[in-house]
């Protein structure tokens, strides 16, 4: 595996074993990962909160099992923050999707096999192009996906964030006839599954960053006040671990565009 792009701010976290467990519903409140059982996944867990995505990704995959999780949730999150090689990126989203795949063959009841092919293949879809995916079937298999992954876990505040999405931007492409007809996406069932999201992880900065694009791809400039106190909600939130800095930086960096 060549090097990736190092966490800009390495050493700001420092989890360890006892340590991640004592924090693991707070920081796992959006994707509801059980407590692993397994010694390696969970050190794969904290490479993977102190931003050593790589070695998250390595760890876990060396572990197999859940630890196939964490390996790739870290490759996505080094994927979409990090990476700036585009067709890296792309192939980085193709290879969680896959394997993701193949955990749900094995795991049919893991939420997050569900959820992180939904994800990668969204993210794989955004880079190519959201009209691309669409004509090449990527947005049914995102939304039975995320279906699929609320249907075995309710609770899953990060799948009614990327299922907002998934309608948000669908509708933003395409338009409210052809999306509603064709993809099953409609911008009430969008906007609920924000604020769902918001209910079950209230302080989710990527929650309300995804909102605030939502409510301006569904409804342009007259919602950009709303859009705009949810970016600066976002920027203010102290992140617990790699990810959320990430998370909250992103809200910044939207707020000075």
């Amino acid at each position: 595996m060549a090097p990736w792009a190092a966490f800009p701010h390495l050493g700001d976290y420092a989890f360890d074993a006892a340590s991640l467990q004592r924090h693991w519903d707070r920081l796992h409140l959006g994707d509801q990962e059980p407590l692993p059982k397994s010694a390696k996944v969970l050190q794969a867990w904290v490479h993977f909160h102190n931003g050593e995505f790589q070695r998250a990704a390595e760890a876990g995959l060396k572990a197999g099992g859940a630890g196939v999780t964490a390996a790739n949730k870290a490759t996505c999150i080094h994927a979409n923050y990090l990476e700036t090689r585009e067709q890296t990126k792309l192939d980085l989203f193709t290879e969680v999707a896959e394997r993701a795949a193949a955990l749900a063959a094995e795991a049919p009841d893991n939420p997050n096999a569900w959820y992180q092919q939904a994800y990668a293949l969204g993210r794989y879809g955004q880079g190519i192009s959201v009209a691309k995916a669409l004509a090449e079937g990527l947005g049914q298999r995102v939304k039975l996906a995320l279906e699929k992954t609320l249907a075995l876990q309710p609770k899953h505040a990060d799948a009614y964030i990327t299922l907002g999405a998934f309608h948000a931007e669908v509708i933003d492409k395409v338009g409210t006839l052809i999306g509603g007809l064709t993809y099953g996406a409609k911008k009430d069932v969008g906007l609920k599954m924000f604020q769902r999201a918001l209910q079950l992880n209230p302080g989710s900065a990527i929650a309300m960053v995804e909102y605030a694009n939502g409510l301006v791809m569904l409804d342009g400039d007259r919602r950009m006040d709303e859009a705009t106190a949810l970016y600066e909600r976002a920027a203010a939130t102290k992140p617990l671990d790699a990810m959320e800095r990430l998370d909250v930086e992103l809200a910044r960096a939207e707020l000075a565009d």
